[in-house]
């Protein structure tokens, strides 16, 4: 009897299908199987649309990655979807206009990595003005038998325009 009452109430949670699936997944997905009926397409071996268009009519959110377009055609297969989610900071994998035309809201996470952005490119940077890498080559190759020392660059040249992007906040 249990069983049977655990299963109408899974049955009775919100459709979520995941497309990827994203590398989160792997650690919130017994946490979205809480909360939500979880459809894997990636576990089918019917291809997506047909996927889609046999298990997906009731589905209201879509999570995704950049791994998987989220084109019009898959769109189009999910008459009840309200809400596409991506767990990257770039929405070009998915059909904005699309998305628009049929009302449906899409969220990101614009700032996931800025400040890892940031960090590497100041490390970048560093490593072009005072040509750390370029000095590496030199002495891997055995130049500096031959021709002595290398120059390193000077220590004053520092300029940071960070922007106002989410990585260029992160320089602040």
């Amino acid at each position: 009897m249990a069983a049977q009452l655990e299963s109408t109430m899974k049955n009775e949670l919100p459709e979520l299908i995941v497309l990827g699936p994203p590398a989160v997944f792997s650690v919130y997905g017994g946490k979205l199987a809480e909360k939500f009926r979880i459809l894997k397409p990636w576990e089918s071996s019917l291809p997506l649309e047909e996927f889609l268009s046999d298990n997906a009519k009731s589905v209201e959110a879509l999570l995704c990655s950049t791994t998987k377009p989220v084109s019009a055609s898959v769109l189009n297969r999910l008459p009840r979807l309200r809400l596409v989610v991506t767990t990257s900071a770039g929405l070009d994998h998915i059909d904005l206009q699309e998305c628009r035309r049929l009302g449906i809201a899409v969220a990101n996470a614009p700032a996931i990595f800025s400040i890892d952005v940031a960090d590497l490119a100041v490390g970048l940077l560093i490593d072009v003005l005072r040509r750390i890498s370029a000095c590496n080559r030199y002495v891997k190759s055995g130049s500096w038998l031959i021709k002595g020392n290398y120059p390193l660059a000077s220590k004053n040249e520092l300029i940071i325009d960070g922007g106002y992007s989410w990585e260029g906040r992160g320089l602040e």
